[in-house]
């Protein structure tokens, strides 16, 4: 992969992909050979396969290290560890040289340039543990700074390059409540002792259950020495740093309470003193701020704002403060979008940043009048999984931009903005494991709710070799959130789908991201309802393109897509097969036992659950489990604590009970980010496809 040839062209949109045959890690011998046989027209056509899956590649975290040269990380899979690669690349924007920034190190990580430009500070991991390092630009050598227990987060420079001030978790051991346990003998084989909880938040998904601790801020010489600590309390002060201009004090955002985790979107912007240790409060405004940042000048300080009132779904705002008067100025109240990563000007005019809209995350510049002027530019690439929104930019001292594209066709390579020329895209990462593939193409799908009229947007992947006077099987794939977004965009879970000979179709029904706070809240405290009519009219308007099979249909979701699958198939039998993944079966018990209850139970919920119990049932899939005739697999990572498998086992239960074929796949060691590794992926996309098989009609019915 590394030696992959870059070609400077101008950006276009291109076909989505994908496309294989079943791996014997996901299936049974037989089913396997089953499944390539029925696939067979794809393969021919040299589609995707399982194995790709370990040769896709992609941009995160870019840079401008000068104004002609930018640097990346170059993100890859590794098939030997089942997980992700990181290296630092470079490339000229002006000759196209593109050749590694650092030579043989991997796993780096938060790489960051120093104000002078002398220097890039980065994290890499050492016996285990991520430690901080700095590169010199003109010497070419690496030294490592730190030597911490817990891995260092945020690294943050000051203006004159001098200190590193970064975030790190600072364990507060929890002392047991009964000290009165008897010696143990020697050689004696006792029980282990209980563990003592009384946090709130006591275990999260992908990091299970808790130490007790918080992320506090640190300083630390880049000329080496020990990092110390500036922030104590018992609630988290981390998130974005920005030093001030003289490098006295570092802005962030605290809850600044100890009851933190039941008031889960409270935080105000403080400063501390790098000399002192002093703490001020800078904004007192209802609702959260995050994110400070300090303009180039030093006169204003940039955050996020966010008015509360307890929707499910919330727009905030991008606000500036100008800190010698203490005015406040918001400045996107007018585009009812969900914002994401800004940056300064470097003149200290305006900002340029990042949100979404219509399934796609795209970019606009905004002054200090709240003048708000689109760029002509999307981007995305880095969620190549599923086809949710993503994407990242980096602004250089002369206003261009270098982002992540958004294809259809490939996740994610490096691409250059300059107003007034056209774009050039400057990486090509992934044409030598994707070039020689026929390649799913994706289709827009406009579609009007029954509901109410409103317009619906879908898109739909048709397999290689697609064509229309053939009928298809269908998949039906429903995003997760429910407040989150699909687009136009490379998802390999889609393609390898598709890869098979579905035509797989995914749509943003109300409830979705990227249409505003009313669309959002149409849902709000009434989910699932209405979006499930919407996903039936995407259906409909997928069949009526005449190329579809209506005795093959086929549904499918994972998190709120699955909590949509599993209310789906209750509401109807038009599906040959459903396979529900990683849902929301009963409100009640998720709401008790899922990791991020305090935010649950207060947004999403109308009251506590016990008080609306009723009210909670009848949006609960379970209450339709007695209509469900569908075959119906559940698929879960038995690690998950956001959705916890013990709503799959309910569901698996009961449909048991009701007769109903069922089966449930449970993943080992799996947090509710199935897809996390390349393997499980392909064990997820695998299942689902083999399910799906086993209950496809022929031609004859059968």
């Amino acid at each position: 992969m590394f030696a992959s040839r870059f070609a400077f062209r101008p950006v276009r949109k291109g076909l989505c992909v994908t496309s294989t045959a079943l791996s014997l890690l996901v299936l049974g011998i037989s089913q396997a050979n089953a499944l390539q046989e029925s696939a067979s027209d794809s393969t021919s056509l040299n589609a995707l396969t399982y194995d790709d899956t370990f040769n896709l590649e992609f941009v995160a975290n870019p840079q401008f290290l000068n104004k002609d040269t930018v640097i990346y990380s170059r993100q890859s899979m590794d098939v030997m560890t089942d997980g992700r690669q990181s290296r630092l690349w470079e490339v000229n924007i002006k000759s196209g040289e593109h050749r590694p920034f650092i030579g043989v190190d991997e796993n780096l990580s938060q790489a960051t340039l120093s104000p002078n430009g002398k220097m890039v500070a980065y994290t890499k991991s050492v016996n285990g543990r991520a430690q901080i390092h700095l590169y010199y630009l003109d010497t070419m050598q690496s030294v490592r700074l730190t030597n911490t227990s817990e891995a260092p987060r945020q690294l943050t420079w000051s203006h004159d390059s001098k200190t590193l001030a970064f975030t790190q978790f600072t364990e507060e051991k929890q002392k047991p409540l009964f000290t009165g346990m008897p010696s143990k003998p020697k050689g004696a084989k006792w029980a282990d002792q209980g563990t003592y909880i009384d946090a709130v938040q006591y275990r999260g998904d992908g990091r299970g259950y808790l130490r007790e601790g918080f992320d506090q801020i640190f300083v630390l010489p880049v000329e080496g020495g020990t990092p110390r600590q500036l922030t104590t309390g018992k609630f988290p002060s981390g998130g974005t740093l920005s030093f001030s201009k003289e490098n006295d004090w570092i802005y962030f955002a605290t809850p600044q309470r100890e009851d933190y985790a039941l008031h889960p979107l409270f935080s105000d912007i403080y400063k501390v003193n790098v000399n002192t240790a002093a703490v001020e409060q800078v904004t007192d405004i209802e609702g959260p701020e995050g994110r400070p940042t300090l303009s180039p000048d030093g006169k204003y300080l940039a955050f996020t704002q966010l008015n509360d009132r307890k929707l499910s779904y919330q727009n905030g705002d991008l606000v500036v403060l100008e800190l010698e008067s203490g005015d406040i100025s918001r400045l996107t109240t007018s585009l009812d979008r969900s914002l994401g990563k800004f940056e300064w000007r470097k003149d200290s005019r305006g900002l340029i940043f990042s949100y979404l809209d219509h399934g796609e995350t795209k970019l606009a510049a905004v002054n200090l009048k709240g003048d708000v002027k689109p760029i002509d530019v999307s981007i995305g690439g880095q969620a190549f999984g599923r086809p949710y929104t993503s994407g990242d930019f980096a602004v250089s001292d002369k206003g261009d931009i270098v982002y992540t594209t958004a294809s259809r066709s490939v996740p994610g390579d490096l691409a250059l903005y300059k107003k007034g020329k056209d774009d050039t895209q400057l990486t090509d990462l992934n044409s030598d494991a994707l070039g020689h593939k026929t390649l799913a193409e994706v289709q827009d799908l406009s579609v009007v709710s029954s509901v109410d009229e409103l317009p619906i947007d879908a898109w739909i992947a048709l397999p290689p070799g697609f064509d229309s006077s053939k009928k298809y099987p269908l998949i039906l794939e429903i995003h997760g959130g429910p407040h989150a977004a699909y687009g136009p965009h490379f998802a390999m879970e889609i393609q390898l789908m598709a890869a098979q000979g579905y035509v797989v179709v995914w749509s943003n029904p109300r409830g979705s991201s990227s249409y505003g706070e009313d669309f959002g809240n149409l849902i709000h405290h009434n989910y699932p309802s209405e979006d499930y009519n919407d996903l039936m009219d995407v259906v409909d308007a997928v069949v009526k393109q005449g190329y579809i099979d209506s005795e093959n249909l086929f549904i499918t979701g994972g998190s709120g897509g699955g909590t949509l699958t599993a209310w789906s198939i209750g509401k109807t039998d038009r599906f040959s097969a459903a396979v529900v993944a990683k849902p929301v079966i009963n409100w009640m018990s998720f709401s008790l036992t899922a990791d991020a209850y305090p935010y649950f139970s207060n947004y999403w919920m109308a009251d506590m659950p016990w008080t609306i119990a009723d009210k909670l049932w009848q949006r609960s899939p379970l209450s339709l489990v007695g209509n469900v005739v569908t075959p119906t697999m559940l698929l879960t990572g038995e690690a998950d604590h956001r959705t916890p498998i013990s709503e799959t086992e309910q569901y698996y239960q009961a449909l048991k009970l009701q007769g109903v074929d069922a089966a449930m796949v449970r993943i080992p060691g799996a947090s509710h980010g199935i897809a996390s590794r390349p393997s499980r992926l392909i064990q997820k996309v695998g299942n689902i496809v083999a399910w799906f098989e086993r209950y496809k009609k022929n031609n004859d019915g059968e």
